[in-house]
């Protein structure tokens, strides 16, 4: 009787199969900012769309944590944040010394205060403060889920009255806070707005008083709700 090799079974056979596939391809780097620089000063085709899509994620967030929603004008603000972003890089006013996420954000943070401000305008001269849905027509984000409904309706007229101080704030200051509450360090903010250390931290400090000095009147008004409250 031949001792021959054994024929696979059938379950051997798909095992064979499978281990001599090869191993699937890992998924590319995502392309540095020094790459995209090199190819967005060489005219590369397709690079409009890769900056898009790298600085996306920076800019939408930071639109959205500044104004508190996306109403039907956002796409208009995120276009116009890239057009300024893609300005600034073809008068090469990006020195390297920050992330290019890091430098839209700054721009995006203009054009949200810049936003806001307008909006700000707009509502004196109507005489009246709509919500976000009554402005545009627009559905607001959904609100989080509270178990304390009072509480989640006064926390949203803390952020509509902070959005409203930062508005009528020095830009500075106001961009000197807003990158400070979205992570970034004394070092990186004085780096994204291309000043020392210490104008940064002096920038975040002072913006800290002022914010503060402009939200004592309405904790007071919150303590004692008869109390007018004072004209801004």
């Amino acid at each position: 009787m031949s001792m021959g090799t054994a024929e696979p079974r059938p379950a051997d056979r798909r095992l064979r199969l499978v281990s001599a596939q090869p191993d699937a391809q890992p998924a590319p780097a995502p392309p540095s900012d020094e790459e995209l620089l090199r190819a967005f000063h060489r005219g590369e085709r397709g690079i409009g769309l890769r900056l898009y899509e790298h600085l996306l994620p920076a800019v939408d967030r930071t639109l959205y944590r500044i104004l508190g929603c996306r109403e039907q004008d956002h796409a208009d603000l995120v276009q116009g944040a890239f057009e300024q972003i893609v300005s600034t890089l073809a008068k090469r006013r990006f020195a390297g010394e920050c992330s290019l996420a890091g430098w839209a954000s700054v721009i995006a943070c203009h054009v949200g205060l810049s936003t806001l401000r307008a909006r700000r305008r707009e509502r004196k001269v109507i005489d009246r403060a709509p919500g976000p849905s009554e402005e545009t027509g627009a559905a607001p984000e959904p609100p989080a889920q509270s178990a304390d409904p009072e509480r989640a309706v006064s926390a949203q007229r803390d952020l509509e009255a902070l959005r409203r101080h930062l508005a009528a704030m020095d830009g500075d200051r106001a961009t000197a806070l807003l990158l400070h509450a979205m992570g970034y360090s004394i070092n990186e903010i004085a780096s994204l707005t291309g000043v020392s250390e210490a104008a940064a931290q002096s920038r975040l400090s002072r913006g800290r008083r002022e914010l503060k000095a402009r939200c004592e009147p309405d904790a007071a008004t919150r303590r004692d709700p008869d109390r007018p409250e004072e004209p801004r």
